[in-house]
């Protein structure tokens, strides 16, 4: 069902800071930040030869990012995202397995404009993991 890692994500307190860090020191391609209002989120793309890294900062008071960040103030890994050909399909196959599909069941749009979902990390090893549709 699922495909390749399309990426990384990591939850930090300073996203500027965190670019740079990954643009001087280790010397990647880093992408302009760009705001997800329907995740509560900014974020910054950093492209690598096999998969991305996707950099998180709270956009808001609401942002769940914020409440990672309490918990764990350096920040830290927070999701992986897997490719699936037909997210609808992957869902209904998920839940009549037993897994727990967050939010709404309904897929958003993500920061790449396509359709993901998240899945309850309880259900995969303390992992939360989204879902995109390639």
């Amino acid at each position: 069902m699922i495909g390749r890692l399309n990426h990384v994500a990591i939850a930090v307190p300073d996203l500027q800071a965190a670019a740079r860090l990954y643009r001087d020191t280790l010397g990647a391609k880093v992408g302009p930040p760009q705001d997800e209002p329907d995740h509560g989120v900014r974020v910054v793309f950093i492209d690598l030869p096999n998969t991305k890294i996707e950099l998180l900062a709270p956009l808001g008071d609401n942002s769940p990012i914020a409440g990672f960040l309490q918990k764990s103030p350096a920040g830290g890994i927070h999701h992986l995202c897997y490719e699936v050909d037909d997210i609808l399909t992957a869902r209904d196959q998920l839940l009549a397995k037993g897994a727990r599909i967050l939010g709404t069941g309904e897929p958003k749009t993500g920061a790449h404009g396509k359709p993901v979902l998240f899945l309850h990390p309880k259900d995969f090893n303390g992992t939360l993991i989204e879902l995109e549709e390639t």
